[in-house]
């Protein structure tokens, strides 16, 4: 009959006699205040030690631990944890599978962020143009608000004033009022009058 080995404590060790570790009570050893998993793996979980003690073995578990720094050897129980579970889960790909399938999310979702963004910028530019456009009637009514106040033709622009008449010379309407005169012939004056022919003379028509 096999021996079976157990993780026991070494020589010259206190025990921890109130409460053992998960992996001391899975490994069914005395769990001493030195041992390597008690900080990081709690009586009250002991779902996880048998998680990473099926997959990679509580030895390799506790060399993996000591190899790290005391400060960050929590976040390497719980990444082999994580990393156990998931090789439970998918025993092909593991937390490969998992990794690619997060990735494929992000892709989706950054095609999503993108496709929003074009319609934030479709609906800013729609809005620019109605603002802009908004203007431009409200010049429209206010220059046909000026226009209805100041009276126009019928081209629709404004009449101007009718100009001043301009003086005439009066040197060159003297010389063409002389010019006209003399050009227009007027019959010579008689001295004779009519009531100077008396009917006592004699005159003779035909001589």
């Amino acid at each position: 009959m096999g021996r079976r080995h157990f993780y026991g404590p070494t020589p010259g060790t206190t025990l921890n006699t109130v409460t053992p570790c998960a992996a001391c009570k899975l490994l069914r050893r005395r769990c001493a205040e030195e041992c390597p998993f008690s900080p990081y793996f709690s009586p009250h979980e002991p779902q996880k030690f048998a998680a990473v003690h099926k997959v990679f073995g509580a030895s390799n578990v506790s060399k993996m631990l000591m190899e790290v720094p005391e400060s960050q050897r929590a976040d390497a129980a719980n990444s082999l944890v994580y990393e156990a579970n998931l090789r439970l889960r998918d025993p092909v790909y593991g937390c490969m599978g998992a990794i690619s399938a997060l990735q494929q999310q992000v892709q989706s979702l950054q095609a999503e962020l993108n496709a929003i963004r074009a319609e934030i910028l479709k609906y800013k530019y729609r809005e620019a143009a109605s603002l802009i456009s908004s203007h431009q009637a409200a010049l429209v009514s206010s220059a046909d608000a000026i226009s209805a106040v100041i009276p126009a033709d019928s081209h629709g622009l404004s009449q101007p004033p009718p100009p001043k008449p301009l003086p005439s010379p009066p040197v060159i309407l003297s010389s063409l009022s002389s010019s006209s005169t003399s050009s227009v012939y007027t019959p010579p004056k008689s001295s004779m009058s009519l009531g100077s022919i008396s009917s006592t003379e004699n005159v003779p028509y035909f001589v």
